[in-house]
């Protein structure tokens, strides 16, 4: 059990980082209005969220620009558009991930641009490259973190050579990511455990990105903080792909730092998230999503039977226990 003073007390090492845009826009193919998008910037302005992550720089030649919202390539215009100079403390994040990003082109140097941080996302099985985005990155001066994407399906031993290459590298902050929505509080304890230990040989930081396939994405978290992990990825309304993510506002309404203010995450949730329900988005738990994080799936074949109307969750989840 955890210490209550780790509960009712707060750490000034805590960054919030608010993902909306990004992993929710995996739902929409990020076609959000402008209204959408600056009033999400001023909502997180409002409520103290330490870092905005506007969605990907996606390589235009393997995605087609007509096919998918501008979010999904960041582009210095569209941002700026937004956030000008970006004269706040809200810094600007995006997502570059391996195999899908022409890093060496696409991402300029930081006195060019208005991004404060490069998330590298990456497999296991990708990081030789991954460790060339991240040079890249942090030689063109930005903040640089990593997301092991998948850690629920992989081996302990190739966990631990991955984190000590990441440690051995320029990266700044390594993500804790339950891609699948399969961890319980109790795993999530000795993944953190493991990913701290060389945090602290290497003079890295930790962070978590949840998804809530079993309704654990809020608790995951809450638990990675108590076990000393400090950068929290949240959406508003837990927007995201498939099941959705750690909510915002319910991780605002737990941290007790003064400088996080939940009352404009509320604002923006009735006045922007509840329209896009409206309109037919769809998102967040739901059997399908839970038997995929029961069975530790890609939830892709749950996405599909979202995308398909179908209600048969019975032959659903003999479908995919047969496939497992």
């Amino acid at each position: 059990m955890k210490e209550i003073s780790k509960l009712m007390n707060y750490r000034d090492s805590i960054k919030v980082v608010d993902a909306t845009l990004r992993d929710g826009g995996l739902v929409n193919d990020f076609f959000f209005d402008d209204e959408f998008v600056r009033a999400l910037y001023l909502a997180n302005i409002k409520a103290g969220v330490d870092y905005m992550e506007f969605g990907y720089k996606g390589d235009k030649e393997m995605f087609d620009p007509q096919k998918f919202g501008k979010w999904k390539f960041c582009d210095e215009d569209a941002l700026r558009a937004v956030v000008g100079d970006n004269d706040t403390d809200l810094k600007i994040a995006v997502m570059a991930d391996v195999g899908r990003c022409s890093y060496k082109k696409d991402i300029r140097p930081r006195e060019e641009s208005v991004i404060d941080l490069i998330r590298v996302a990456t497999y296991l099985n990708q990081m030789p490259t991954a460790v060339d985005m991240i040079e890249d990155a942090k030689n063109k001066g930005y903040e640089v973190s990593c997301n092991i994407m998948a850690i629920s399906a992989a081996q302990e031993a190739d966990v631990k050579t991955a984190l000590d290459i990441l440690g051995k590298s320029p990266v700044d902050v390594i993500y804790i990511v339950d891609s699948f929505g399969a961890l319980y509080p109790e795993q999530m304890q000795r993944v953190a455990a493991l990913y701290v230990e060389f945090a602290e040989k290497y003079g890295k930081k930790i962070g978590i990105h949840a998804h809530n396939n079993q309704q654990l994405a809020f608790a995951n978290t809450i638990e990675a903080v108590g076990d000393g992990v400090d950068w929290l990825d949240a959406t508003y309304g837990a927007m995201g792909r498939g099941a959705g993510n750690c909510a915002m506002e319910l991780l605002l309404g737990f941290l007790k730092n003064p400088k996080y203010n939940v009352y404009p995450v509320i604002q923006f949730i009735e006045q922007h998230i509840n329209k896009l329900h409206d309109e037919g988005v769809v998102w967040g738990y739901d059997l399908q999503y839970l038997m995929t994080g029961l069975l530790n799936q890609h939830p892709r074949t749950a996405i599909a039977f979202t995308k398909d109307k179908r209600r048969d969750y019975a032959e659903f989840y003999k479908e995919i226990v047969a496939n497992d």
